[in-house]
């Protein structure tokens, strides 16, 4: 049996990797690690509400003994300086990242990042090179297995609405649109429920490369 830690719950995704976890029978534990507490009551689920991510000393002993971490935290870069954005994508990422390597050496660190991220790091578009600093220095670190997932187009599922206003307005008003795209071009649309799925069967038996864009996610979920 596993255990294991998601953060951004809170999120679409996070949420939707959340229950797809709780509802594993390989999963004995999720721990739910974020700055606000869940409205979701489940013999599975613990909580460990942190608010300080850039610090996580004060909980450390708390963070031991688990096999996968899903860190589905992450923010839109619109309206935002590079320096308030990396804080948040890059800064609290590496922050828990590196203190659960300190407290599992063995264990999967699945990151979810983005369509269009930029590897280099050097490109024009400022959350793609954040996004690219942080998978790229999250493979550095030395987890037995790291995996950056790119999703891109993604459908909620099982009632999950997205907190970001322009997403759930999208979602309420051009799911025709996705759904076609899903038809033509169904390597290209992810679910909530794939994501999860995939993450967990990153952890239970690998997957050959470690960035994994919506093709891989797909066939990673089944």
């Amino acid at each position: 049996m596993k255990k294991v830690i998601v953060t951004g719950a809170t999120g679409m995704v996070g949420k939707g990797v959340l229950l797809e976890c709780l509802d594993h029978p390989e999963i004995s534990e999720v721990l739910a690690v974020g700055r606000n507490h869940l409205e979701i009551d489940h013999p599975k689920l613990k909580q460990l509400i942190h608010k300080d991510f850039i610090n996580f000393s004060e909980v450390k002993s708390q963070l031991t003994g688990y096999n996968a971490c899903f860190y589905c935290l992450g923010i839109s870069s619109v309206g935002l300086k590079e320096e308030e954005y990396k804080k948040i994508t890059y800064d609290f990422t590496l922050a828990l990242a590196k203190t659960l390597l300190e407290n599992n050496p063995q264990m999967t660190f699945n990151y979810v990042s983005g369509q269009g991220t930029d590897s280099s790091e050097s490109g024009r578009v400022m959350w793609a090179r954040v996004k690219g600093k942080t998978e790229n220095d999250l493979l550095k670190l030395g987890f037995n297995q790291a995996f950056m997932f790119r999703p891109g187009i993604i459908i909620p599922l099982r009632g999950i609405k997205s907190r970001t206003k322009s997403y759930r307005f999208m979602y309420n008003y051009f799911m025709w649109l996705v759904k076609i795209v899903k038809t033509l071009a169904p390597n290209s649309v992810v679910s909530t429920t794939q994501i999860g799925q995939a993450m967990i069967n990153s952890m239970l038996r690998g997957f050959p490369q470690n960035v994994l864009k919506a093709k891989d996610i797909i066939e990673l979920s089944k």
